[in-house]
């Protein structure tokens, strides 16, 4: 964590390392973007994306003095770009950032900040949740790209084989969970192994709020919340009866349980929808969407799983090229590239598209998920939000939380032991951190 380390210490004093670089400059118009994309460039961007090489090359012929290097730099990504930050050259122009992870980057003075762009007259063009993930500290630092509104994947021929019903509440889910694990002594309602991402999420679902700032500085963290209490209440009920198969989530075994029926049900963001059909293509036609959970039954209460968007280095030479890429993808005819490719927008047209929502999915049954995702998407509860150094969070999230899938601890205890690490750390990277 040395580099990561180095990253978090500088968000406070507000420094980074960008030498070399030719910044945008302020209040930057149209026309001087315009420019930009027609002088010979060469644009280097860092994504894990298989979909982004498309976008490039239509962007390429619409753009033809632009060339867009589209370069899958493979584990360690963040760890990539920290290094290139602490070093100060080796950056890319632009780099695939995951919403949690955008603060620690951004707080640490490392990302070009969009306003003087005029990117902020996009705000009502996007849902809420998504724009609120790409603004950190007052700043914009990203267009939305995708979102993951939450919902939850289920197999349809499991639940019918053993006459069980789609659950519409986490009671309901727990009934379900129980009758599915009598029913075959190898099946689960799902597997989780302690995953940080599946964790925050479903306590935002429930209502909570560990994490909050009300300046760069200043955080408060607290584990033991009225809503994170609610969740590791229930979801320890899953953990002590074990209705959660042991099985991390992306792994052979993982996606084998999908495909044989051993695993029913899936709680996650909307992107799992494209890659449960190329990861478990033997599971056409069996599989559904249906909304997310809720605590009581008719509550309008959901979260995001997933999802980010493209920020553009403050390394970057070319600051202006880069931001007309940006833009172009993410609000021009770029869009009609990555959504056609099965990625889930965060664009109000798109998600209001008559197209979009009627479209029927054929690995689904036919079934029109769009609608059930906008619908996860307008319900995403407010006022989330992620803690400036996310990635240090999630590296020790298994020390903590997860003894709890061992049974070396419960759930509510290895919360509120993370919640202190995670105090303690904050304070020593120079925050005023208040439970």
């Amino acid at each position: 964590m040395a580099a990561a380390s180095a990253v978090v210490a500088g968000m406070v004093s507000g420094c980074s390392a960008d030498a070399g670089a030719k910044p945008a400059p302020s209040n930057t118009s149209a026309v001087d973007i315009e420019a930009a994309l027609q002088e010979p460039t060469t644009l280097t961007v860092w994504t894990w994306s298989t979909v982004t090489p498309e976008v490039a090359k239509a962007f390429e012929a619409e753009y033809p003095k632009i060339k867009v290097n589209v370069v899958n730099v493979g584990s360690g990504h963040y760890q990539k770009l920290e290094n290139a930050i602490k070093a100060g050259t080796g950056a890319p122009d632009l780099a695939t950032m995951e919403y949690h992870t955008l603060p620690q980057f951004a707080l640490s003075d490392s990302l070009v900040e969009l306003s003087k762009f005029g990117f902020e007259k996009y705000e009502d063009e996007f849902v809420p949740g998504a724009w609120k993930s790409v603004n950190v500290n007052g700043g914009l630092y990203e267009i939305p790209h995708n979102a993951g509104p939450m919902a939850l994947f289920y197999n349809k021929s499991v639940f019918d084989k053993f006459d069980v019903e789609v659950p519409t509440t986490w009671d309901e889910y727990l009934d379900a969970a129980r009758k599915i694990r009598a029913a075959d002594p190898e099946a689960y309602i799902a597997a989780d192994t302690g995953n940080m991402g599946l964790t925050t999420s479903l306590i935002w679902a429930f209502g909570g709020k560990p994490f909050q700032s009300t300046s760069v500085s200043d955080l408060t963290i607290n584990t033991q919340d009225k809503g994170t209490k609610a969740y590791a209440d229930f979801y320890q009920q899953l953990i002590d009866e074990g209705l959660l198969a042991p099985i991390a989530s992306s792994s052979n075994e993982w996606y084998q349980g999908l495909a044989n029926g051993k695993i029913a049900t899936l709680a996650t963001g909307a992107w799992m929808a494209n890659s449960l059909a190329t990861g478990v293509p033997g599971g056409a036609g069996q599989w559904r969407v249906a909304p997310l959970p809720t605590l009581e039954k008719g509550e309008k209460a959901s979260s995001m799983n997933g999802g980010g968007g493209f920020a553009i280095m403050k390394q970057s030479k070319n600051q202006l090229a880069a931001a007309g890429f940006l833009e172009w993808m993410e609000t021009g005819a770029g869009r009609d590239v990555w959504i056609g490719a099965g990625q889930f927008p965060s664009m109000k047209a798109d998600l209001e598209s008559e197209e979009f929502l009627e479209a029927k999915n054929d690995f689904f049954g036919g079934q029109q998920i769009n609608k059930i995702f906008v619908q996860s998407a307008d319900d995403v509860l407010p006022d989330w939000e992620y803690l400036p150094y996310n990635a240090y969070a999630e590296s020790i999230f298994g020390d903590y939380v997860g003894q709890a899938y061992l049974g070396k601890t419960t759930l509510k205890k290895g919360l509120a032991a993370w919640g202190d690490a995670l105090s303690a750390y904050g304070e020593e990277q120079g925050f005023t951190v208040k439970k």
